[in-house]
């Protein structure tokens, strides 16, 4: 008899019972498939400002969709954001505006465009094969004091690169 590998069942990273659509701060992690280096390198050691972020072709891209969002979104703002080689972070924030005769969209529907579009428009430009892993990270600021650490947290991204959990070597 063949005996069938059991895989681990993934765990859903959304909150039951919320609202992903409703007014608030999200902080955003989306990591490129593979954590592949393809979105930026960071550049000089040291502290700030020796260390910056040049972005590749596919990073502009990113960024360029990125800021899109607001325009196809009327309602959501990008606070802040840092792309770094293999993964972006986000702070959006979700107003109170109505969505007009359609529902509002939720964040991971927002997101879901976001990585559809970039992809698109990096394949039109030469990337092959798939930019962005399945999922995305997802945390709902709660106060002001979680929101100032995260914006911290993604303002010192690229200095503290090296000891970053996602962290792998520049393929180049």
């Amino acid at each position: 008899m063949n005996e069938e590998k059991k895989l681990p069942k993934r765990k859903h990273p959304r909150l039951d019972n919320y609202d992903y659509s409703s007014a608030g701060a999200y902080f955003i992690t989306i990591c490129t498939k593979d954590r592949r280096c393809v979105l930026s390198r960071i550049v000089g050691r040291g502290l700030a400002p020796a260390e910056e972020i040049e972005y590749t072709l596919f990073g502009e891209i990113a960024k360029q969709q990125l800021l899109l969002l607001e325009y196809r979104y009327p309602h959501l703002t990008i606070e802040q954001y840092v792309i770094m080689p293999n993964h972006i972070h986000i702070i959006m924030i979700l107003d109170n505006k109505t969505a007009g005769a359609s529902p509002r969209p939720t964040i991971t529907d927002i997101i879901c465009t976001y990585k559809s579009l970039t992809t698109i428009a990096c394949k039109k430009n030469g990337f092959d094969g798939k930019l962005f892993q399945t999922s995305f990270y997802e945390h709902i600021i709660r106060d002001q004091n979680d929101g100032a650490e995260i914006a911290k947290y993604i303002y010192e991204n690229q200095i503290k690169w090296q000891f970053d959990s996602l962290f792998v070597e520049d393929e180049n």
